[in-house]
């Protein structure tokens, strides 16, 4: 439609057309006859043709009326359904939120977003993606996810806004079959001997360097075996014989078979594993920023 045929303009030919009088029109718009009369004037006299039949008996579309009034209809209802929609997006009634998460985010921050999410905004389609923490950092910065569930700390990029959600010790995850003594507690000496099955270092940078200098404390090396980008590939390398890990203890909810979680004697040097939510920041709330305040 042209310009000419703004929400306002649109309106006014619509009751015109629908209640046949200028009056009747005016009165169910509440506004005065001569401004009605006065729009849909200029409109007619920039068209260079007459879309009604005036006469004391009312206004009735002639054959130039009828000719459009069937997509000015279209138009207005197209208009109406965006103003409503964008009503609901403002108001957090519906609307998109993409949401990036790393596997550890799994076994509790990711079920209460989700539960908060359903609560709160109803209306809103959750699309949901696994990645490794590089991988999330560089999908947030590029816009393609809302929301990152991700291991901190990390180097932020642009206006990015964070925060902890969770923090969590270091367990030891070992072969099931492999003995410790009464008190069932590990040592960073028998994850130096059975050699760490653990996340490339590109993926976990400063944790991976805590851990490192952990073991250097305690008189040991940290030994990388075998690299896996997943916790559930770690879980399963250790199942295999390959090697132990360190997993946050929360990760003790998978009660993988072929492993034991064990807490660990002389891990207080050990950083913990965090899990922060990060989005970008915006000079006004949205979903994603409301579900972090939430979390």
């Amino acid at each position: 439609m042209s310009d000419l045929f703004d929400t306002r303009t649109m309106r006014y030919l619509l009751a015109v057309a629908d209640l046949g009088s200028m009056t009747a029109a005016a009165a169910h718009l509440g506004v005065a006859q001569p401004a009605l009369s006065q729009a849909l004037r200029r409109v007619e006299d920039a068209l260079g043709a007459r879309l009604f039949e005036r006469s004391r008996r009312g206004a009735v579309l002639n054959s130039t009326g009828l000719a459009v009034i069937d997509d000015v209809r279209a138009s207005m209802a197209l208009a109406e359904n965006a103003e409503r929609n964008a009503k609901a997006i403002a108001a957090g009634k519906t609307g998109r939120l993409h949401i990036g998460f790393v596997t550890h985010a799994v076994y509790d921050a990711l079920p209460a977003a989700l539960k908060l999410l359903h609560a709160r905004f109803p209306g809103i389609q959750v699309v949901l993606s696994e990645m490794g923490n590089a991988d999330l950092m560089q999908a947030l910065a590029e816009g393609r996810i809302d929301l990152a569930m991700l291991h901190t700390p990390v180097a932020l990029q642009g206006r990015v806004r964070q925060k902890l959600v969770r923090r969590d010790p270091l367990v030891a995850v070992l072969p099931a079959g492999y003995a410790l003594p009464g008190d069932g507690l590990a040592t960073l000496a028998d994850l130096e001997r059975l050699g760490l099955v653990w996340f490339p270092e590109a993926q976990l940078p400063t944790l991976r360097a805590g851990i490192a200098g952990a073991f250097s404390r305690a008189g040991l090396a940290m030994r990388v075996v075998q690299e896996a980008n997943r916790s559930l590939t770690v879980l399963s390398c250790v199942a295999a014989g390959l090697g132990a890990s360190l997993l946050p203890q929360s990760a003790e909810v998978l009660q993988h078979r072929g492993v034991r979680f064990a807490p660990l004697s002389d891990g207080e040097r050990l950083p913990h594993f965090e899990l922060s939510v990060l989005w970008q920041a915006s000079g006004r709330a949205t979903i994603a920023s409301q579900l972090a305040d939430l979390l």
